[in-house]
Protein backbone atom coordinates (compact mmCIF):
# COMPACT_ATOMS: atom_id res chain seq x y z
CA UNK A 1 0.00 0.00 0.00
CA UNK A 2 1.31 3.58 -1.26
CA UNK A 3 1.99 5.57 2.31
CA UNK A 4 3.31 8.56 0.69
CA UNK A 5 1.43 12.02 2.01
CA UNK A 6 2.27 15.24 -0.71
CA UNK A 7 1.53 18.73 -0.01
CA UNK A 8 0.04 20.93 -2.58
CA UNK A 9 3.40 22.05 -5.53
CA UNK A 10 4.39 18.32 -4.52
CA UNK A 11 6.35 16.40 -6.92
CA UNK A 12 4.54 13.51 -8.84
CA UNK A 13 7.45 12.20 -10.29
CA UNK A 14 8.47 11.11 -7.17
CA UNK A 15 5.89 8.69 -7.09
CA UNK A 16 6.62 5.12 -7.63
CA UNK A 17 5.25 3.37 -11.00
CA UNK A 18 2.95 0.20 -9.74
CA UNK A 19 2.70 -0.74 -13.46
CA UNK A 20 0.17 -0.02 -16.40
CA UNK A 21 -3.29 0.28 -15.67
CA UNK A 22 -4.27 -3.17 -16.87
CA UNK A 23 -7.82 -2.43 -18.72
CA UNK A 24 -11.28 -3.24 -18.64
CA UNK A 25 -11.46 -6.46 -20.55
CA UNK A 26 -13.22 -8.62 -18.35
CA UNK A 27 -15.64 -5.88 -17.79
CA UNK A 28 -18.99 -7.79 -18.88
CA UNK A 29 -20.90 -4.38 -19.63
CA UNK A 30 -20.97 -0.53 -18.70
CA UNK A 31 -23.52 1.89 -17.50
CA UNK A 32 -23.31 5.73 -17.64
CA UNK A 33 -20.59 5.27 -20.20
CA UNK A 34 -19.22 3.09 -23.42
CA UNK A 35 -16.66 1.15 -23.18
CA UNK A 36 -13.19 2.43 -21.81
CA UNK A 37 -9.59 1.34 -22.44
CA UNK A 38 -6.53 2.29 -21.33
CA UNK A 39 -5.48 4.02 -25.10
CA UNK A 40 -8.45 5.94 -24.76
CA UNK A 41 -8.30 7.28 -21.43
CA UNK A 42 -4.11 8.70 -22.40
CA UNK A 43 -3.75 12.13 -21.61
CA UNK A 44 -5.94 11.65 -18.45
CA UNK A 45 -5.56 10.83 -14.88
CA UNK A 46 -7.95 7.94 -14.26
CA UNK A 47 -9.08 6.83 -11.17
CA UNK A 48 -10.31 3.50 -10.24
CA UNK A 49 -12.35 2.83 -7.74
CA UNK A 50 -13.40 -0.86 -6.91
CA UNK A 51 -17.11 -1.35 -5.00
CA UNK A 52 -20.18 -3.42 -4.46
CA UNK A 53 -23.53 -1.64 -4.02
CA UNK A 54 -24.00 -3.29 -0.43
CA UNK A 55 -20.66 -2.56 0.96
CA UNK A 56 -20.73 -0.42 4.14
CA UNK A 57 -16.95 0.59 3.67
CA UNK A 58 -17.51 1.50 0.25
CA UNK A 59 -20.47 3.39 0.98
CA UNK A 60 -18.52 5.39 3.47
CA UNK A 61 -16.11 6.44 0.72
CA UNK A 62 -18.92 7.48 -2.08
CA UNK A 63 -19.61 11.24 -1.30
CA UNK A 64 -15.75 11.85 -1.55
CA UNK A 65 -15.39 9.96 -4.85
CA UNK A 66 -18.32 11.23 -6.50
CA UNK A 67 -17.21 15.02 -5.21
CA UNK A 68 -13.25 14.54 -6.97
CA UNK A 69 -15.53 13.12 -10.19
CA UNK A 70 -17.67 16.19 -9.89
CA UNK A 71 -14.56 18.84 -9.10
CA UNK A 72 -11.96 17.70 -11.58
CA UNK A 73 -13.48 16.05 -14.31
CA UNK A 74 -12.95 19.44 -16.43
CA UNK A 75 -9.41 19.00 -15.86
CA UNK A 76 -8.82 15.72 -17.05
CA UNK A 77 -9.52 13.26 -14.22
CA UNK A 78 -11.63 10.59 -15.02
CA UNK A 79 -13.15 8.08 -12.28
CA UNK A 80 -13.76 4.31 -13.19
CA UNK A 81 -16.24 2.30 -10.63
CA UNK A 82 -15.57 -1.02 -11.26
CA UNK A 83 -18.71 -2.78 -9.81
CA UNK A 84 -17.23 -6.36 -8.48
CA UNK A 85 -20.18 -8.58 -6.71
CA UNK A 86 -19.63 -10.15 -3.34
CA UNK A 87 -23.30 -11.24 -3.32
CA UNK A 88 -25.04 -13.24 -6.01
CA UNK A 89 -27.33 -10.48 -6.25
CA UNK A 90 -24.90 -7.83 -6.81
CA UNK A 91 -24.42 -9.26 -10.13
CA UNK A 92 -27.79 -8.13 -11.55
CA UNK A 93 -27.88 -6.02 -13.65
CA UNK A 94 -30.75 -4.32 -12.76
CA UNK A 95 -29.86 -4.17 -9.68
CA UNK A 96 -26.73 -2.53 -9.62
CA UNK A 97 -28.68 -0.18 -12.00
CA UNK A 98 -30.98 0.70 -9.52
CA UNK A 99 -28.45 1.16 -6.86
CA UNK A 100 -26.65 3.70 -9.16
CA UNK A 101 -29.33 5.77 -9.75
CA UNK A 102 -30.14 5.58 -6.13
CA UNK A 103 -26.73 6.55 -4.95
CA UNK A 104 -26.33 9.54 -7.82
CA UNK A 105 -23.15 7.51 -9.30
CA UNK A 106 -22.79 9.68 -12.55
CA UNK A 107 -19.36 8.41 -13.68
CA UNK A 108 -18.83 5.14 -15.65
CA UNK A 109 -19.19 2.21 -14.23
CA UNK A 110 -17.46 -1.34 -15.68
CA UNK A 111 -19.48 -3.87 -14.42
CA UNK A 112 -17.47 -7.12 -13.25
CA UNK A 113 -19.63 -9.93 -12.42
CA UNK A 114 -16.79 -12.75 -13.70
CA UNK A 115 -13.85 -10.62 -11.30
CA UNK A 116 -11.82 -10.47 -14.26
CA UNK A 117 -11.21 -6.76 -13.99
CA UNK A 118 -10.56 -7.42 -10.64
CA UNK A 119 -7.79 -9.84 -11.17
CA UNK A 120 -6.09 -8.13 -14.24
CA UNK A 121 -5.35 -5.59 -10.99
CA UNK A 122 -4.71 -8.18 -8.60
CA UNK A 123 -7.00 -6.41 -6.17
CA UNK A 124 -8.11 -7.96 -3.19
CA UNK A 125 -10.16 -5.59 -1.09
CA UNK A 126 -13.38 -3.62 -1.04
CA UNK A 127 -13.23 -0.60 -1.64
CA UNK A 128 -9.50 0.00 -3.44
CA UNK A 129 -8.20 3.03 -5.12
CA UNK A 130 -5.79 3.08 -8.19
CA UNK A 131 -4.59 6.25 -9.78
CA UNK A 132 -2.95 6.42 -13.03
CA UNK A 133 -0.97 9.26 -14.27
CA UNK A 134 -1.78 11.13 -17.88
CA UNK A 135 1.15 8.35 -19.42
CA UNK A 136 -0.90 5.28 -17.98
CA UNK A 137 1.09 4.21 -14.88
CA UNK A 138 -0.43 3.06 -11.71
CA UNK A 139 1.11 5.97 -9.12
CA UNK A 140 -1.01 5.54 -5.79
CA UNK A 141 -3.67 2.96 -4.38
CA UNK A 142 -5.25 2.99 -1.24
CA UNK A 143 -7.38 0.24 0.19
CA UNK A 144 -10.27 0.74 2.56
CA UNK A 145 -11.81 3.83 3.91
CA UNK A 146 -9.81 7.26 4.93
CA UNK A 147 -6.57 8.72 3.51
CA UNK A 148 -9.44 10.88 1.70
CA UNK A 149 -7.05 14.03 1.65
CA UNK A 150 -4.03 11.79 0.19
CA UNK A 151 -6.22 10.63 -2.26
CA UNK A 152 -7.31 14.22 -3.48
CA UNK A 153 -3.89 15.44 -3.01
CA UNK A 154 -1.96 12.54 -5.58
CA UNK A 155 -5.27 13.46 -7.82
CA UNK A 156 -4.37 16.95 -8.07
CA UNK A 157 -0.40 16.33 -8.43
CA UNK A 158 -0.63 13.99 -11.60
CA UNK A 159 -3.44 16.74 -13.11
CA UNK A 160 -0.51 19.19 -12.54
CA UNK A 161 2.37 16.43 -13.81
CA UNK A 162 -0.06 16.27 -17.56
CA UNK A 163 -0.35 19.94 -17.99
CA UNK A 164 -3.57 21.00 -16.56
CA UNK A 165 -3.74 24.66 -15.40
CA UNK A 166 -5.99 26.12 -12.10
CA UNK A 167 -5.93 23.04 -10.09
CA UNK A 168 -7.02 24.42 -6.61
CA UNK A 169 -5.10 23.72 -3.61
CA UNK A 170 -8.16 23.44 -1.33
CA UNK A 171 -9.81 19.61 -0.35
CA UNK A 172 -13.16 19.05 -0.88
CA UNK A 173 -15.23 18.76 1.99
CA UNK A 174 -18.60 17.13 0.89
CA UNK A 175 -21.98 16.88 2.95
CA UNK A 176 -22.41 13.36 3.92
CA UNK A 177 -25.53 11.70 4.50
CA UNK A 178 -26.91 8.47 5.13
CA UNK A 179 -24.75 5.61 4.85
CA UNK A 180 -21.98 7.89 3.55
CA UNK A 181 -21.23 9.39 6.92
CA UNK A 182 -18.15 8.12 8.51
CA UNK A 183 -18.11 5.80 11.29
CA UNK A 184 -17.86 6.65 14.99
CA UNK A 185 -14.78 4.61 15.18
CA UNK A 186 -14.20 5.48 19.04
CA UNK A 187 -16.81 3.62 19.82
CA UNK A 188 -17.06 0.95 16.97
CA UNK A 189 -16.80 -1.87 19.26
CA UNK A 190 -18.93 -5.10 16.83
CA UNK A 191 -17.32 -6.05 13.46
CA UNK A 192 -19.01 -6.85 10.13
CA UNK A 193 -20.52 -10.19 10.55
CA UNK A 194 -22.01 -12.39 8.00
CA UNK A 195 -25.11 -15.01 8.39
CA UNK A 196 -24.10 -17.41 6.27
CA UNK A 197 -22.90 -20.98 6.87
CA UNK A 198 -19.38 -20.06 4.64
CA UNK A 199 -18.23 -16.69 6.70
CA UNK A 200 -20.45 -17.30 9.73
CA UNK A 201 -19.34 -16.26 13.21
CA UNK A 202 -20.35 -16.02 16.79
CA UNK A 203 -23.70 -17.56 16.22
CA UNK A 204 -25.29 -18.26 19.86
CA UNK A 205 -27.99 -20.98 18.56
CA UNK A 206 -31.02 -21.27 20.58
CA UNK A 207 -29.66 -18.49 23.62
CA UNK A 208 -32.54 -15.65 23.86
CA UNK A 209 -32.25 -12.30 22.98
CA UNK A 210 -31.14 -11.19 26.42
CA UNK A 211 -28.90 -13.43 27.43
CA UNK A 212 -26.59 -12.97 24.41
CA UNK A 213 -22.97 -11.72 25.22
CA UNK A 214 -21.30 -8.68 22.84
CA UNK A 215 -21.33 -9.77 19.36
CA UNK A 216 -23.31 -12.94 19.72
CA UNK A 217 -26.77 -13.30 17.40
CA UNK A 218 -29.09 -15.93 16.98
CA UNK A 219 -31.74 -16.78 15.38
CA UNK A 220 -35.66 -17.40 16.48
CA UNK A 221 -38.37 -19.38 14.17
CA UNK A 222 -37.55 -21.59 11.42
CA UNK A 223 -34.50 -20.53 9.61
CA UNK A 224 -32.27 -21.95 7.64
CA UNK A 225 -28.41 -21.35 7.21
CA UNK A 226 -27.68 -21.18 3.78
CA UNK A 227 -23.84 -20.79 2.61
CA UNK A 228 -24.59 -16.71 1.87
CA UNK A 229 -27.41 -16.01 3.93
CA UNK A 230 -30.02 -17.01 7.09
CA UNK A 231 -33.18 -17.50 5.76
CA UNK A 232 -37.02 -17.88 7.19
CA UNK A 233 -38.56 -20.78 5.83
CA UNK A 234 -41.89 -20.79 7.54
CA UNK A 235 -43.67 -18.57 9.54
CA UNK A 236 -42.68 -15.69 11.70
CA UNK A 237 -39.31 -15.23 13.29
CA UNK A 238 -36.85 -13.03 14.32
CA UNK A 239 -33.03 -12.05 14.23
CA UNK A 240 -31.32 -10.73 17.54
CA UNK A 241 -27.89 -9.27 17.78
CA UNK A 242 -25.85 -7.39 21.15
CA UNK A 243 -23.72 -4.74 19.52
CA UNK A 244 -21.24 -1.93 20.54
CA UNK A 245 -22.11 0.62 18.01
CA UNK A 246 -23.70 3.97 16.57
CA UNK A 247 -25.33 2.59 13.78
CA UNK A 248 -26.36 -1.12 12.87
CA UNK A 249 -27.04 -1.91 8.98
CA UNK A 250 -28.29 -5.16 7.37
CA UNK A 251 -28.09 -6.43 4.33
CA UNK A 252 -31.70 -8.24 3.63
CA UNK A 253 -33.51 -9.12 0.67
CA UNK A 254 -37.42 -10.09 0.39
CA UNK A 255 -38.22 -13.03 -1.12
CA UNK A 256 -39.25 -12.63 -4.82
CA UNK A 257 -38.51 -9.36 -6.62
CA UNK A 258 -41.32 -6.63 -6.21
CA UNK A 259 -42.29 -8.07 -3.17
CA UNK A 260 -42.47 -6.35 -0.01
CA UNK A 261 -41.90 -7.96 3.52
CA UNK A 262 -42.55 -5.99 6.83
CA UNK A 263 -40.45 -5.71 9.70
CA UNK A 264 -40.17 -4.88 13.38
CA UNK A 265 -36.84 -3.59 14.75
CA UNK A 266 -36.95 -3.23 18.50
CA UNK A 267 -33.67 -2.28 20.74
CA UNK A 268 -33.41 -2.77 24.21
CA UNK A 269 -36.96 -4.82 23.75
CA UNK A 270 -38.55 -1.50 23.29
CA UNK A 271 -38.37 0.60 19.95
CA UNK A 272 -36.00 2.47 18.83
CA UNK A 273 -37.36 6.12 19.13
CA UNK A 274 -34.96 8.89 18.02
CA UNK A 275 -32.55 5.74 17.60
CA UNK A 276 -34.30 4.49 14.43
CA UNK A 277 -32.10 4.11 11.37
CA UNK A 278 -33.14 5.81 8.33
CA UNK A 279 -35.07 2.46 6.52
CA UNK A 280 -37.26 2.41 9.87
CA UNK A 281 -39.73 4.78 11.40
CA UNK A 282 -39.63 5.79 15.29
CA UNK A 283 -41.72 2.63 16.01
CA UNK A 284 -38.84 0.57 14.74
CA UNK A 285 -41.84 -0.49 11.33
CA UNK A 286 -40.25 -0.63 8.03
CA UNK A 287 -40.69 -3.12 4.81
CA UNK A 288 -37.40 -5.50 2.64
CA UNK A 289 -38.53 -3.88 -0.83
CA UNK A 290 -35.02 -4.50 -2.36
CA UNK A 291 -31.94 -6.23 -1.72
CA UNK A 292 -29.60 -4.05 -0.25
CA UNK A 293 -27.93 -2.85 2.52
CA UNK A 294 -30.32 -1.09 5.28
CA UNK A 295 -29.96 1.28 8.52
CA UNK A 296 -31.92 -0.07 11.10
CA UNK A 297 -30.11 2.05 14.24
CA UNK A 298 -28.86 5.17 14.54
CA UNK A 299 -27.92 6.25 18.00
CA UNK A 300 -28.17 9.88 18.46
CA UNK A 301 -26.70 9.76 21.90
CA UNK A 302 -24.44 7.64 24.14
CA UNK A 303 -22.94 4.44 22.73
CA UNK A 304 -23.18 1.31 25.16
CA UNK A 305 -23.88 -2.45 24.88
CA UNK A 306 -27.37 -2.86 23.52
CA UNK A 307 -29.55 -5.62 21.86
CA UNK A 308 -31.00 -5.48 18.31
CA UNK A 309 -33.92 -7.12 17.18
CA UNK A 310 -35.66 -7.17 14.00
CA UNK A 311 -38.65 -9.72 13.76
CA UNK A 312 -41.14 -10.65 10.67
CA UNK A 313 -44.21 -12.00 10.79
CA UNK A 314 -44.15 -13.82 7.19
CA UNK A 315 -41.12 -16.34 5.70
CA UNK A 316 -39.08 -15.44 3.06
CA UNK A 317 -36.17 -13.12 4.31
CA UNK A 318 -33.09 -13.55 3.71
CA UNK A 319 -30.10 -11.89 6.13
CA UNK A 320 -26.37 -11.58 4.30
CA UNK A 321 -24.32 -9.86 6.90
CA UNK A 322 -24.45 -7.41 9.73
CA UNK A 323 -21.95 -4.44 9.44
CA UNK A 324 -22.22 -1.17 11.85
CA UNK A 325 -20.70 2.32 12.44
Amino acid sequence: MSVFSRHPGGDATARPLEGRLPGFDGATDWLNSPPLSPEELRGKVVLVDFWTYTCINWLRTLGYVRAWAEKYEAQGLVVVGVHTPEFPFERVVDNVRWAIADMNVRYPVALDPDYGVWQAFSNHYWPAVYIADAEGQIRYHHYGEGSYDECERVIQELLRDAGAEGIPDDLVSPELEGFEVQADWATLESPETYLGSEQASNFAPGVPAEDLELNQWTLVGDWVIEPRASVLHGGAGSLAFRFHARDVNLIIGPPAKGSSLPFRVLVDGEPPGDAHGFDVDEEGRGAVNEQRLYQLVREPGGIADRTFEISFDAPGAEAYCFTFG
